[in-house]
Order: structure tokens, then C-alpha cells, then sequence
């Protein structure tokens, strides 16, 4: 027997259902569906194709899953990542395979690098075709396994529940992330065996955490010794849920935190300990903090770039503790005296009960003068509005309470320093791979999971126009999303270093010309669309926004086109070595 008939026959014989013919016996798209509500998935974001029609069908009967019919697969992406963000469950793509898959891919991306929780389901042309260029075939399995946690191709439909159990299970263990699972069409329409067993074995995989003791003994002895502590604190704390403890290490022992862009509410900023955050646009405090401190505990940070600046000038006079459940992200780009891996959660009560109340008095006095000395600068209210202003009177009008998510640039680091984040799970940025178009439907994905909270996009004028046709899936779903473009008619960010670094050469940064008019856009699709040019119109603005409760607002906030986002840290120096003003 040749090996294409042996290969053929095993293939059939491994797609033949059970002898039982009872209940248990369903199509590919049965078992997905029924594994998914034992999962309690209740929100999924998709849109179909013929790769996956078997399970849209199916669909039309499910009545505990609501599917939202997003208009692009990217944007259906950031939404689950905004799901996932804000509820901490694992947020739900389904996409249909080719162009529909590699749509995924920016979305997926973006998830891994802020160890974002996604499972993603793509379809795929059926077995005996892959591998001969079938009409819409895409390996995506091999496109996307440099940014997943882990990927799956089905090939027998017997294996489809404990791959989808599995995929949920890695997806949110450990340090969480995106994982794909590609079904081929012939894998949705065969019949096959659903058990509703609910335990997942993966020998292979298992997470740390719980921290080593000695490990923790010598964390305690050094924060006791310590005469300037610092706590950086990063988006583990946020995704470890960690929040209370951290509050709790912190207060108990007085010592100052610093947040990364992604630590932004996980702990209050109106403590007293907050510095804010540190890094390329952090605090002038928290940057200067980071550099004079003594003993640094790292808390679910991973010392990237943005935050460290120049690595030979970063906290050179600290020793250095680095918690993280993740081995690999220990050592990787800064050395430190005391690894620990294990889940902050578990981790910090265990080294909060043996520290010793360090001697903070002086170091808080130095920190105290910092910060009275060089605040963020908020410019004075003139006929224009600032974008600084544009932020606070944002913060002001929702009690600092509201789910707030933002794209990529000046409008970003501008909400980080401005916005006062006092509870977990409420800033949605794309921190690490920096995804223009982000904002707006991680925001509608939030908004989905999160009906009776405020929700808030901050934008800026390039970045909405990344993905403004998901006003459609806001107005069909009646979704009261405030959507806040900070307009300055131009990619601010990126005229922000022409300016500095290359001599004012605007080489096509201005969107003046091409821009449309954001009212009208809104109105076309249905959406209220105000305007503002001033700061009294502004106030106004924002107050009718928040009456509107049955649809999303878009503000056309046009604010001073020339202004820059500081204090600022220069490419290649030391987070020591800002630049304060345009002075």
C-alpha cells in the first residue's frame, strides 16, 4: 500500500464517531459550542466566512453566547483583548480562515506583548486541501506561533473539546496570553464524541506560584534594611489581580510606588505613596526615585525599554528584587540580586509579613520636595484648549472612575500622567507593541462586558481613523461609548520628535488636509457628534456627552496643534536625563 492510501485510511479511520450513537454524538461545531458555555463564554467577537458557516449556523441557535458581528477581524480582536482586560476572563475571537485569520494577526500581537488572555478560533480549508493553496488557505498556525502562547491545528474531531479546554487553560495560567486554534471545515461539520469532562491535564506545563522561601526571607531583609525603597510596580500586578496587596505592602510600610503604563491602577494614584509613573514620559519623582532608590522590588514588570531608558544609568545604586511568574522575563534585561518566580498575589503577603518598617523619613522628604518642585506642568485655561486640560477635565467629569482606553502617542502618555487611575482594570493601552487603532474597539469591547460602567476612548485624530467603521457595531448595539479624539491635525507624536530630533522636517506627519469632519462621520453612522474649540465649549461638550445613554459620542476636541508631551526622555539617555519643556 502506497503511503497516500495508508495516510488516507488513517485519516478516515481517526474521523470515525464513536460507536455510541446517544447524545454525546455532534458535529465539530456542537462540541465547540457545547465545550465553550461548559467554558461560561458568554460574549463572542466574529465574522463569518465560508470556513466557518458550520459553526455560524450553530450559532443561530445558541442563545446564552452573544456573538457580536464586528466589521473588521482586527478590530473584533482588540475588542476581546478590551474584554479580557477589563473582566480578566479570557476574551473570545472567531474569524473564518485566510484573509480572516491574518486579520487576527496585529490583534494577536498586540495581546502577547501585554500578556493579554485571548483565545482565538479561525477556520480553515478542509484537511485534504491543505498544504495545495485552496482558495482562502493561510497557514496561520505558522504565521502566528512567533506571537501566541501556544497554537493548535485540529485534525480529528475527537480532539476538539480537550483542545479547546486546553487552549482556555494556557491561555489564562501562568503568564496569560493568546492562543489560536485553527479548525478546518471538514473538523466542524464531522460527527464526533463531547464528554463534558472538565479537567485539563497538561503534563508539560506548570505554572510557578508559589515563591521559595529563601528567596522570600531575602526580600524581607533587604526592604528592612533599606533606607530608600521604591516599589515597580508593572501590568503583572494588574493581571495577577494583585491590586489589594500591593496597597496593603505599601501602606503598611510607607514605601513610595511607581507604576509602568501598564500598572496604572493597580495601585490608587491617590495614595500618598503613588509617584506615578515612571519612564520615557513618567514623573519627574518617579523617574528620579527609580534612580536614587536603594532597594527596587519589581512587582510583574519586565523592564522594558520605555521604562529603563539607558540600562547603564537605570537604578544604578539599587539592589534589586524582581517577582514575576514568568522565568523567562527574570534577568532578561536587567541583572538582579533576588529572583523570585511565583504569582504576586501569593508572593507579596509572603514578604509583606517578614519586612521590618525601613527608616523612610529622609528619603521621604527628598521624594516630597520632587515633587514640589517639579510637578507635571498643566498650562493655564487660554482661548485654546490644551490637551492636558482635555485629560483632567475628562478625569473631573467621571470621578476618575470610568473604563478609560486609549491608542497610541501624545494623547496616550498625556492620559497616563493626567487621568487618575484609583481602581484596577480600568486603562486599556496598547503598552507594548504600540497599536494605532487600538483604543476604539478595545473600548466597544469593554463596553460589552461592563454595560453599567463608563467607558471612555481618548484618541487621537490618526488614530480613530484606524478603525472608526466599528461606529457601526456601537449604533447597532446601542453601546453609549464616549469616544474623545484629542484633534491637533497631525500624528502628534511622531511631529513631536521631528520637531525635536530631525530640525522640524515634517516628513508626512501633518493630517490637516486629509482629515474629515468627525461630526459628521459620527452622524453618518448614526452616533451624536459634538465639536469643541475652546475650553468653555469643552466643559460643555463633555457634559452633554455623559446624558447620552443609548448610543456612542464621538468629541472633536481641537486642541493646540503645536504642543509637546513632557517631561521626556530622549532615545539612548538615562531616565535621569530628561527633558522638562520646550525651554
Amino acid at each position: 500500500m502506497d503511503n497516500a492510501k495508508a495516510h488516507k485510511l488513517k485519516q478516515n479511520k481517526k474521523q470515525e464517531p464513536p460507536e455510541d450513537s446517544g447524545p454525546s454524538v455532534l458535529n465539530g461545531a456542537g462540541i465547540l459550542i457545547n465545550t465553550l458555555q461548559d467554558l461560561e463564554v458568554d460574549t463572542i467577537f466574529g465574522y463569518p466566512g465560508g470556513a466557518v458557516l458550520p459553526l455560524y449556523d450553530e450559532l443561530f441557535d445558541t442563545h446564552d453566547i452573544n456573538h457580536v458581528l464586528v466589521r473588521h477581524e482586527q478590530a473584533g480582536t482588540h475588542a476581546a483583548d478590551g474584554y479580557a482586560r477589563v473582566t480578566g476572563k479570557p476574551g473570545v475571537v472567531l474569524a473564518t480562515s485566510g484573509p480572516g485569520g491574518t486579520n487576527t494577526v496585529t490583534g494577536i500581537a498586540t495581546a502577547a506583548m501585554d500578556s493579554i488572555p485571548l483565545v482565538v478560533f479561525t477556520g480553515q480549508v478542509p484537511t485534504d486541501l491543505i498544504g495545495n493553496d485552496a482558495f482562502q488557505e493561510a497557514d496561520i498556525v505558522g504565521i502566528t506561533r512567533p506571537i501566541t502562547k501556544h497554537n493548535y491545528l485540529v485534525d480529528d474531531v475527537n480532539d476538539l473539546e480537550q483542545v479547546t479546554r486546553k487552549a482556555f487553560h494556557v491561555a489564562t495560567s501562568g503568564r496569560p496570553g493568546p492562543v489560536l486554534v485553527d479548525l478546518p471545515k471538514d473538523m466542524l461539520k464531522t460527527k464526533g464524541h463531547y464528554s463534558g469532562l472538565r479537567k485539563v491535564s497538561i503534563p508539560s506545563y506548570s505554572p510557578t506560584e508559589k515563591g521559595h522561601f529563601s528567596q522570600i526571607k531575602k526580600a524581607a531583609e533587604l526592604l528592612s534594611d533599606a533606607q530608600k525603597p521604591l516599589i515597580y510596580a508593572g501590568g503583572g500586578v494588574v493581571l495577577g489581580e494583585a491590586w489589594n496587596e500591593l496597597t496593603v505592602m505599601a501602606e503598611r510600610h510607607n514605601i513610595p510606588v511607581t507604576t509602568t503604563l501598564m500598572g496604572l491602577g493597580g495601585f490608587p494614584e491617590g495614595k500618598p505613596q503613588s509617584l506615578g509613573m515612571l519612564g520615557m514620559h513618567g514623573t519627574y519623582t518617579a523617574n528620579m526615585a527609580t534612580t536614587e532608590c536603594d532597594v527596587l522590588l519589581a512587582v510583574g514588570a519586565r523592564f522594558d525599554d520605555r521604562v529603563t531608558g539607558n540600562l547603564e544609568g537605570f537604578s544604578p545604586h539599587s539592589k534589586k528584587i524582581h517577582i514575576d511568574i514568568d522565568p523567562t522575563n527574570i534577568g532578561k534585561n536587567v541583572a538582579v540580586e533576588v529572583p523570585i518566580v511565583g504569582d504576586v498575589k501569593q508572593v507579596l503577603p509572603e514578604i509583606d509579613e517578614k519586612v521590618d518598617t525601613p527608616n523612610t523619613g529622609k528619603w521621604w522628604q527628598t521624594i516630597r520636595k520632587w515633587q514640589k518642585d517639579h510637578p507635571l506642568n498643566v498650562p493655564e485655561k487660554g482661548d485654546t484648549i490644551k490637551p492636558q486640560q482635555m485629560i483632567e477635565a475628562i478625569s473631573d467629569v467621571t470621578n476618575g472612575d470610568a473604563i478609560v482606553a486609549t491608542d497610541v502617542g501624545q494623547h496616550q502618555m498625556w492620559t497616563a500622567q493626567h487621568y487618575t487611575f484609583n481602581n484596577p482594570r480600568s486603562f486599556l493601552s496598547s503598552g507594548g507593541l504600540g497599536t494605532m487603532g487600538y483604543g476604539f474597539p478595545a473600548a466597544m469591547g469593554a463596553a460589552f462586558a461592563c454595560p453599567d460602567r463608563t467607558v471612555v476612548c481618548i484618541t487621537g485624530d490618526g488614530g480613530f481613523q484606524m478603525t472608526p467603521y466599528e461606529l457601526s457595531t456601537a449604533v447597532e448595539h446601542e453601546i453609549p461609548l464616549k469616544i474623545a479624539i484629542m484633534n491637533n491635525q497631525c500624528l502628534g507624536m511622531v511631529r513631536q520628535w521631528q520637531e525635536l530630533f530631525y530640525d522640524e522636517r515634517y516628513s508626512h506627519s501633518i493630517l490637516k488636509k486629509g482629515n474629515p469632519d468627525f461630526v459628521k462621520l459620527a452622524e453618518s453612522y448614526g452616533a451624536v457628534g459634538l465639536r469643541a474649540t475652546t475650553p468653555k465649549e469643552m466643559d460643555k461638550v463633555l457634559q452633554q456627552a455623559m446624558e447620552v445613554n443609548d448610543r456612542p459620542v464621538v468629541m472633536d476636541f481641537q486642541v493646540e496643534e503645536h504642543e509637546n508631551c513632557y517631561p521626556m526622555v530622549p532615545a539612548g539617555a538615562a531616565i535621569n536625563e530628561m527633558v522638562l519643556g520646550d525651554e
